[in-house]
């Protein structure tokens, strides 16, 4: 197994994983839509013994949702988010799957808040789907 890199943009935040993702999620929650600047997120979960970050980063603490706390980790230089730690899950850290710029990525196996999916996006039958 590869360790998987994730970085922000500059390079001074990055987070490595030396196992797969546990799950890889869509979410179209409106938090998600407003982190991203898109439509929906895609994020990979990962066991927290299971990643090393590196670098400085800054917190955003917000209510998810669901009501749980979030606290996203992103660079103070390029303001890229690396990684998130949800209070409701303390052994997972998630992470956009855009940072580890890897084409070959796994796929998502479910999409979540599809209630606030915009009308144009069309989610693969196979994937779980949760409203």
């Amino acid at each position: 197994m590869t360790n998987r890199v994730a970085s922000c943009s500059c390079g001074r935040l990055s987070l490595t994983s030396s196992q797969e993702p546990l799950r890889v999620s869509i979410c179209h929650c409106l938090a998600c839509q407003r982190r991203t600047g898109s439509v929906f997120g895609v994020q990979a979960r990962f066991l927290r013994s299971a990643v090393r970050v590196e670098g400085a980063s800054t917190g955003y603490v917000r209510a998810g949702d669901a009501g749980s706390r979030i606290t996203y980790h992103f660079c103070p230089h390029c303001g890229a988010t690396v990684y998130y730690e949800l209070d409701s899950s303390p052994e997972h850290v998630a992470v956009p799957v855009g940072a580890f710029a890897d084409s070959e990525f796994p796929v998502p196996s479910r999409s979540v808040y599809e209630h606030r999916m915009h009308g144009w996006v069309r989610i693969p039958p196979a994937l779980e789907h949760k409203a």
